[in-house]
């Protein structure tokens, strides 16, 4: 079983999914991408951004230009996060 914290949202016309995880994935490329590779059939498909906090809580985002940029200017206690559990 795997649980993951995360929100679908849809912006602008475009679905997508915000996936949290620890901040050494966003700052390896590679991982980030594997970890998207993981995240991406979970979600139905649409694009995945990761988003890590460092420990003041500043967001870094990782992944599709265009929503990582989008989502860097949304509060992120704004964001509606849940608990996703996947067998």
């Amino acid at each position: 079983m795997l649980q993951l914290e995360g929100a679908k949202l849809k912006e602008q016309g475009v679905t997508f999914a915000v996936v949290i995880v620890k901040p050494h994935v966003v700052a390896n490329p590679n991982e980030a991408q594997d970890a998207i590779r993981r995240f991406f059939p979970l979600f139905g498909g649409v694009p995945i951004v990761l988003m890590a906090q460092d420990s003041y809580g500043t967001p870094t985002y990782f992944g599709r230009k265009d929503i990582a940029r989008f989502m860097a200017s949304v509060p992120v206690s704004s964001v509606p996060w849940k608990r996703y559990t996947f067998n």
